[in-house]
């Protein structure tokens, strides 16, 4: 983990104190932390996260390491920060797509399949193998991955079943359950091998079909009304 380091010459951090002019204090820059979390999303791409340094972000984002470090403690916290501004875009667009008014049995297909093609990114699928390895020494980062990412998206779902459960279309007694259970259908044979680097290659769109066709017909036959 990298820890601060002593000041260069050469470098400076920003000011602790409001500068004039308005200039926000150390850290609070919203332009500059999006500069910094941009150039960071570039480096991870394309060095990855074990080969990446704080020294390459900062050459990236156009900061210095101090102001760098004032803004994120460590790799772990800038990194977990990368994923979080990709993760709610993400999580965004696939709550937004659950209506209840379009026919079940299309939208469990169409969620299903949006699901799948997200989480099987190859930066998702590295976010979550670096945030499994963080998280034993550092949990805030682990729950936070799991409150914000996947436990969202379970509970925007378990939400979505609860209306087709009051309308009559599916009889589930636990929709937190059945919520889970859809979404690991959804993804069977095909994150977890990521994951574990047993196959780097993505999915196609027709191992995708192919799968969440048959998450919904269990699902479907299990739980339809």
């Amino acid at each position: 983990m990298n820890t601060l380091k002593p000041l260069e010459q050469s470098e400076e951090p920003e000011a602790i104190e409001p500068r004039r002019g308005g200039r926000p204090p150390a850290g609070t820059d919203p332009v500059k932390r999006r500069q910094i979390v941009e150039g960071a999303g570039r480096i991870f791409s394309t060095l990855g996260f074990d080969a990446a340094s704080m020294s390459d972000v900062a050459r990236e984002a156009q900061v210095s390491k101090a102001t760098l470090y004032v803004y994120f403690q460590d790799k772990e916290h800038l990194f977990t920060a990368v994923c979080a501004e990709r993760r709610d875009r993400n999580i965004s667009e696939m709550i937004a797509m659950l209506d209840v008014e379009k026919p079940l049995d299309t939208m469990l297909e169409t969620f299903g399949t949006e699901t799948l093609r997200k989480i099987s990114q190859p930066f998702v699928v590295a976010a979550n193998r670096i945030v499994i390895g963080v998280a034993e020494r550092m949990p805030e980062i682990g729950n936070e991955f799991f409150e914000q990412g996947p436990m969202r998206i379970v509970k925007a779902f378990a939400a979505f079943l609860d209306q087709h459960v009051a309308r009559g279309n599916l009889a589930i007694e636990d929709t937190f359950l059945a919520s889970v259970q859809f979404l690991e259908l959804a993804q069977a044979t095909i994150f977890r091998p990521r994951l574990y680097a047993v196959t780097m290659e993505p999915a196609s769109e027709e191992e995708i079909a192919r799968v969440v066709r048959s998450a919904v017909r269990m699902f479907l036959a299990a739980y339809r009304a």
